[in-house]
């Protein structure tokens, strides 16, 4: 089976990449050792073109067609041309996006076109409290009306997003994110830091950072030697205004003396996170709004106690006081509330943890979503 993924965000030595590159990049690899072939095509992050062709995973990044009003359809016809191009060559079965990324995409006669749901416009429209943005929302529309099928990563988002969108009587199909369980597990060999409270994520208002550092005061009220430490990419407003000094200029002041307790690291390898979490007391990831996210269940594998949020697929993942805790994401207080019932209670916390893993090994486990995933595209297929 050949499967095509269109994304521009396939990591890339040297450059920021968020959730869904994280994703590709997996499934993309683990794809290739059941078997498969599979083809990315997407624009490139520099004014070139570029190709990295292995036996069975080949990698397009497309120069970038930046034409004022029209930067949209070039770039889309580029890759419908190269899919095109490579479907003549070995011919494709599958062609896998986010929500927008059919909209302007040519179809090719055989190939199945799905849309695996990680979050679109309309989703995360309600959680960031704005409203949708006409031409996001057309081509959302546009792109769901060509797809033959959908992958939604958790309950919540298929439900959800159907408030906005119509999957058009296709077939949807739930199917959790893989979790590399070899990867993420325990490490002894790292010491715990005991006042280290882990951040990690785009570093963005919809992730909760700005109530996590809110949250500090409270938690120091009880934990005085408490740290947060943030990692992950910046994230920037319309006029390129970094977050991260926006947090440092207005939200850091309001927390007095306590913002020496608070640290940014900037983006951190996939190859490293784990060492991340190992280093750990607790992580934090108070979400207003997730699909599923990656995070939480990669610290959870590592039998650490997370701190996620109650609202969207956060029941989903954890089971409050028994394989994590949840919050609520717009509460600092609250935030504080669980954080500190964590570090004072040290005990249910390492049986938190030992139960929030074997609940990733029997939900999240590679092995077993990559063939739930291969038996998908089989069934489209045939």
């Amino acid at each position: 089976m050949h499967i095509c993924f269109i994304t521009s965000e396939y990591p890339k030595p040297g450059y920021p990449h968020g959730g869904v590159g994280t994703f590709v990049k997996i499934i993309a690899n683990k794809l290739v050792e059941f078997g498969h072939r599979v083809s990315i095509v997407g624009i490139n992050y520099e004014n070139k073109s570029e190709e990295e062709l292995n036996d069975d995973l080949k990698i397009y990044r497309l120069k970038p067609k930046n034409y004022k009003g029209i930067t949209w359809f070039l770039n889309s016809k580029s890759i419908s041309d190269k899919i095109r191009q490579i479907h003549n060559n070995e011919a494709i079965d599958i062609v896998e996006s986010a929500e927008l990324g059919l909209a302007f995409i040519k179809k090719q006669k055989n190939i199945k076109y799905i849309i695996r749901l990680h979050g679109g416009h309309h989703f995360f429209a309600e959680a960031e409290k704005r409203k949708i943005n006409r031409w996001k929302g057309l081509q959302e529309k546009r792109s769901f009306k060509k797809a033959d099928a959908f992958i939604a990563v958790s309950k919540y988002v298929k439900i959800h997003t159907s408030k906005y969108l119509s999957y058009h009587g296709k077939p949807v199909r739930i199917i959790k994110n893989p979790l590399s369980i070899e990867k993420f597990k325990p490490d002894s060999n790292i010491p715990v830091n005991p006042n280290k409270i882990v951040f990690a994520g785009t570093v963005c208002e919809k992730k909760g950072v700005r109530q996590l550092i809110l949250a500090l005061p409270y938690i120091k009220k009880v934990n005085p030697e408490a740290e947060i430490h943030i990692y992950g990419r910046d994230w920037f407003f319309k006029d390129n205004t970094s977050y991260i000094n926006f947090l440092k200029k207005n939200t850091l002041p309001q927390i007095g003396e306590h913002m020496k307790s608070v640290f940014f690291h900037g983006p951190v390898s996939y190859d490293k996170i784990s060492e991340i979490y190992a280093g750990a007391k607790l992580c934090v990831f108070p979400s207003h709004m997730e699909t599923q996210g990656l995070v939480a269940p990669e610290a959870m594998a590592m039998e650490k106690v997370v701190v996620f949020s109650l609202t969207g697929p956060g029941p989903e993942t954890i089971v409050h006081q028994k394989t994590g805790l949840l919050c609520n994401p717009y509460s600092p207080e609250d935030i504080a509330d669980k954080v500190n019932w964590a570090l004072s209670n040290p005990n249910k916390a390492e049986s938190i943890g030992k139960n929030a893993r074997a609940f990733v090994v029997k939900t999240f486990d590679q092995e077993k979503i990559i063939k739930e995933n291969i038996d998908f595209f089989n069934e489209l297929i045939n």
